[in-house]
């Protein structure tokens, strides 16, 4: 297909997801519309992944969850490596780790690199956990020759690449590969791409392997200035990791807010390098968090870089809360459990990083109870 000139990326997507339909290419679940279609031959496609070295190389992957790219979930697990899959619209976190239980069989694989599998054989990947993915692999709606995507229009996609970036996860050399069926390879006018769309470096079809040779680069961060308020409401992890990056003294002003500049004296920090597989050192603040403490800190023993957290609903439990830290990545290096009043103290390692947790656990619920989140000594006085 030649887009016409004046051709918007829903114009292509409509293009796409009618010919599917038409010609009968589209594989449940249908329509395909305002999908990640998946299609006839997809399992083929999915197979050509085995004659790419970055995946024979690769460790940790990240493959979407979308249907098309279940045979990948599925090598992936045959083949012993990390599973990393992004949580439904990122709504409790950034990744799901997916674990087989131990001697699971081909048919239990197979049920692992499904939707259902994803749910029921995975763990939560929280922002603290030392992750390096060696290899992403998205779905598209369309896809160039020249290594341009267009997705099916909600962000998602893009939104993952930019925070796995922020997070160090990936670097501009870690690859990216898509899984489409021929007729979704078409010409996409560059002028229809933007700073935070991601690019491809292989293309797998049923019938074909492209090697895109994409130089335009990819999106070096979270462009926070296209971020509503509305997105970091719906996405907790969003609000963790602009706490890290204002600490950090980068420009966070969301969209329609008006920009601040940087605070004077605040340092610039770099994020972990993604060009090396971190050490499988302990982190002392997840070792630490495994036993609730013992004794309640007086009046008098509140630090700065206390924490309180109230309104802890009547049936809570000391495990919820250290869920929900995990997965926010703001995981204390002690947490004081007083459930009988509804309340608990997070202590961190200084100040900074307690006025860090307190702005990204802000709106945390616990069933259907939002959390009061404070500064412990700001608490104490009112």
């Amino acid at each position: 297909m030649l887009p016409r000139t004046g051709v918007s990326k829903q114009d292509i997507r409509e293009h796409i997801w009618d010919y599917m339909e038409s010609q009968n290419l589209a594989d449940f679940p249908r329509p395909v519309h305002h999908r990640i279609p998946n299609f006839k031959g997809s399992y083929l496609a999915c197979q050509n992944i085995k004659d790419l070295d970055v995946f024979a190389r690769t460790q940790e992957v990240k493959v979407d969850p979308d249907k098309p790219l279940e045979g990948v979930r599925l090598l992936a697990l045959q083949n012993k490596k990390t599973l990393l899959v992004p949580t439904p619209r990122l709504r409790t976190g950034l990744f799901n780790k997916i674990t087989p239980p131990p001697g699971a069989t081909k048919d239990v694989l197979r049920k692992c690199a499904t939707s259902q599998g994803v749910r029921n054989y995975s763990v939560p990947v929280g922002l603290d956990s030392r992750v390096l993915v060696d290899l992403v692999v998205v779905g598209s709606v369309a896809v160039s020759e020249k290594g341009w995507r267009i997705g099916k229009g909600e962000g998602y996609a893009d939104l993952e690449y930019a925070m796995m970036v922020s997070m160090g996860a990936v670097s501009k050399e870690t690859p990216v590969v898509t899984i489409v069926h021929d007729c979704q390879v078409v010409d996409i006018p560059e002028e229809l791409l933007e700073e935070h769309d991601i690019t491809v470096d292989y293309i797998l079809t049923p019938t074909r392997v492209i090697a895109t040779g994409c130089e335009r680069p990819k999106p070096m961060g979270i462009t926070w200035s296209k971020i509503s308020r509305e997105m970091m409401e719906k996405i907790p992890i969003l609000r963790s990791l602009r706490a890290q990056e204002q600490q950090a003294g980068k420009d966070v002003t969301l969209q329609g807010e008006h920009r601040h500049p940087p605070e004077p004296g605040r340092q610039q920090t770099v994020p972990p390098s993604a060009g090396r597989r971190p050490q499988d050192t302990p982190r002392p603040e997840a070792n630490s968090m495994e036993a609730a403490c013992g004794s309640p800190p007086g009046e008098g023993a509140l630090l700065a870089a206390d924490v309180y957290v109230g309104n802890l609903p009547r049936d809570a439990r000391v495990s919820d809360l250290k869920r929900a830290l995990r997965e926010l990545g703001s995981v204390p290096l002690q947490l004081t459990w007083e459930g009988r009043r509804h309340r608990a103290f997070l202590h961190y390692q200084d100040s900074a990083a307690a006025q860090q947790a307190v702005t990204c656990l802000q709106g945390l619920r616990l069933g259907t109870d939002t959390l009061r989140v404070a500064l412990a000594r700001q608490q104490r006085d009112k």
